[in-house]
Formats: structure tokens, sequence, C-alpha cells
């Protein structure tokens, strides 16, 4: 498993890198990140490049917001990933700041973030055909 280091204020951290099989749309170059988290409660995460400095996604998991989601993963996703056991994967949600601010947030429901605990692997999947929105708007649940 392969490492970076993250600094922050007051501190650097090493964190594990979470390889994407397949890059992020929109953005070809950028396959290795890690995952900051950025409040105690474990709420906000920042998915960071490792391979572009300045290039981070907002993400959540969507279990304080959306109770009721659920990714369908299909086979060809959980092969892709490698993965053996479905219980290691953790969905993220892609949150885009609002302009006036948190009450403004949404979260893209359509492209959920899928990670394999274990391997470290994940991929962006695109869940066509859901009639799930790109920005639902964040709630607290």
């Amino acid at each position: 498993m392969s490492v970076a280091t993250v600094d922050s204020p007051g501190e650097t951290t090493t964190l594990p890198v979470i390889d994407f099989v397949a890059p992020i749309p929109g953005f070809p170059e950028d396959r290795r990140f890690v995952l900051v988290r950025l409040d105690d409660a474990g709420v906000l995460y920042s998915l960071k490049s490792v391979d572009s400095d300045g290039l981070r996604f907002l993400v959540v998991p969507p279990t304080q917001f959306f109770p009721d989601y659920e990714a369908e993963i299909d086979d060809e996703t959980l092969a892709t990933l490698g993965v053996s056991d479905p219980g290691d994967l953790v969905v993220l949600l892609v949150v885009t700041a609002g302009e006036a601010g948190a009450e403004d947030a949404t979260a893209n429901l359509m492209a959920p973030i899928v990670l394999d605990q274990r391997t470290r692997r994940a991929v962006q999947l695109i869940l066509s055909h859901t009639g799930l929105p790109v920005r639902q708007k964040l709630m607290v649940a």
C-alpha cells in the first residue's frame, strides 16, 4: 500500500493512497487520492489528489444526509475493484459547496465514489437511468 504525506495547519499526516481504477470524469491525469477527515464527527472529508496540487473534492458518507440512499453497485464494478467482500465497500457522495455557504450545498447522488477499504481501490460510479439527481440539497437526517 502506498502512502502520501498531507500537510495541514499545525501538523503533517501520512495517509494511505486511494487508487482510482478509472479517472474521475473530467480529471484524466488524477488517479491517486488521499481521504482527509475535516471534522471530528467524521461527516465531512476531503478527497485530495496526490497527483495535482490543489485538486480536492468534498465528500460525505450518505447516511448522515440521505439515510435511505443505496447505490446499486453492479457486478462489473465489483470485479473491476477486485472486491472480495462487499462489506468492505464505502460509498461517498461528492459535495458542491453553495455560493451562500453550507445551506446551499448539494450532493451528487447519481455518481457516488465507491471505495474498497481493504484494497484502497475506488471508482466514481455513474448510476445512469436511475433518475437520481446530480445536485440534491444536503439536509441533515
